[in-house]
């Protein structure tokens, strides 16, 4: 079997499964496991799919089995995540203490925001970063640095997050569902981000359509306790009759 139609085969399983493991490749395709691990380098290289430890997933479902780096998240969904900021940088005022989470969406929050009189406080080294540079009052948790995510995680993280008290938060997640709530593939994450939801009076979670109805590996927060901004809705869901659903 030539190059390009093992390529292609491997493509049609990993896409219509959303992921397959060498094991499996290789007895479907009736190939060796080396040389499917050297078709999965190249596709990953090339952009066709996210090559992981044992196999591959789809770009579709790559963000639910492990953080994706922050600048390749950014470009993905970009016309959505800058409706979905606009609307959220409107909730922010005078008087607010802001929590924002680690995540391209929020990333983009930041970029929408006009309010300086509130102040924020951040996880994330680059949102910090970026909100000192435009004028922003920033407080910044301490931590261990998530490279992926650019996220501060860990005990100290977590020890921080409880002297604050936020009115208002703003959260990027993974997956959402009414049934596992809002999820995310790295624990230490989840568990400053169920800390700081737990410290926030107003919370919203900021979300493009393609993270809807899907789960990632850990709960950070149940279904009901935020307020999602979205650009559409999945066809033929539940989302629609679900009073905590903001479509923008």
């Amino acid at each position: 079997m030539l190059a390009d139609q093992r390529h292609a085969q491997i493509l049609d399983i990993v896409n219509g499964e959303g992921s397959a493991t060498v094991v499996d490749l290789a007895a479907r395709l009736g190939i060796s496991e080396s040389t499917v691990r050297r078709d999965l380098e190249k596709l990953d290289d090339s952009g066709c799919l996210s090559k992981v430890h044992g196999g591959a997933v789809s770009l579709d479902r790559e963000g639910v089995t492990r953080d994706v780096p922050v600048a390749e998240r950014a470009a993905r969904h970009s016309a959505e995540k800058r409706a979905i900021a606009q609307h959220a940088a409107q909730l922010v005022g005078p008087q607010d203490f802001v929590y924002l989470d680690a995540g391209s969406t929020v990333d983009a929050l930041i970029d929408a925001l006009s309010e300086k009189r509130a102040v924020y406080a951040t996880d994330c080294v680059s949102h910090a970063l970026k909100l000192a540079s435009r004028g922003f009052e920033v407080i910044v948790l301490g931590g261990s640095l998530k490279s992926a995510t650019e996220a501060l995680v860990g005990p100290d993280a977590n020890a921080a997050i409880n002297r604050y008290h936020f009115t208002l938060g703003f959260w990027g997640t993974n997956g959402a569902t009414p049934e596992d709530g809002f999820t995310t593939p790295d624990f230490a994450e989840a568990e400053i981000k169920r800390l700081s939801m737990a410290q926030t009076i107003h919370r919203f979670v900021l979300a493009d359509a393609s993270k809807l109805g899907r789960t990632s590996l850990v709960t950070f927060g149940d279904f009901r306790s935020a307020t999602i901004v979205t650009t559409a809705l999945p066809e033929d869901s539940a989302f629609a009759t679900l009073e905590n659903v903001e479509v923008v």
